[in-house]
This record gives structure tokens, sequence and C-alpha cells, in this order.
């Protein structure tokens, strides 16, 4: 009997990925890491800023950084919708530097709401855990 699954994530640009022999994926979920296997109940859940790590059986594990969205898991097949996403093994340090700096800014601000602080300074400690590595 087959453990696999079906995910696909898509992005404002593109569909991002498509994969049909995924046999588990860690989503950050706003309640805390959710691994999500084959008939894994159903469920919609929001993202915080994080790393999707996708286990396939063929191709080995893949990791990737989303900044926000919205994750369906039904059927057999899980849907992830982001705003941001991008490979780390194809990381621009640069580029995650600057999403830092922005987001260290964003974490001075007097006027945020503390849910607003809780993402950003989240978005911060995953960004500064990819620029050691």
């Amino acid at each position: 009997m087959s453990n696999v699954f079906k995910v696909e994530i898509i992005n404002p640009e593109k569909s991002f990925l498509s994969k049909e022999d995924v046999v588990e994926v860690v989503v950050p979920a706003f309640e805390g890491d959710m691994g999500i296997l084959k008939d894994h109940i159903s469920i919609i859940s929001f993202l915080k800023p994080g790393l999707v790590k996708v286990i396939g059986t063929t191709s080995g594990d893949e990791t990737y950084y989303v900044e926000d969205g919205i994750i369906e898991f039904k059927n057999n097949c899980l849907s992830i919708l982001t705003s941001n996403i991008f490979d780390i093994k194809k990381i621009d340090k640069n580029k995650v530097r600057d999403i830092l700096a922005e987001a260290e800014k964003e974490s001075q601000n007097q006027e945020i709401s503390d849910e607003a602080k809780y993402l950003v300074d989240h978005k911060i400690e995953v960004l500064k855990s990819l620029t050691l590595n």
C-alpha cells in the first residue's frame, strides 16, 4: 500500500512546485510546526514565517522558506498558497540579509500590533538561522 500523497505550492507568479510522490510535509502553521502524512484529517491553516520541508520518495528532501500563506489538505492533496517562497538550497544570502534588515526595522516600529510584532520577530529568527548556514 502506497503512503504517498500530492503537494502543490503556488505563489502569485506561478505554480512553484507540484509533486505526486511526497511522504511527508512539515509546515510552519500558526499552531506550531505541523507534519502532514497521507490520510491526514482534512485541514485548513494559516502559515507563519518558517521552513516548509517536503520529504519525497525519489527526489529526497527539499526545504523552502515561506513568509506567510494558507494550507489546505483534503483527499490526500496538500495545497500551499504563499506570497513569498524560495528554495534554501538556491538561497541568495544578500536577498536574505535585505529581508532580515527590513524585518528588523519593522520590529522596532512602536506602532505595530502585538500579533504583527510576534510574526516579525519569528521571521527574524528564521532568517537569522538561514544566514548562519
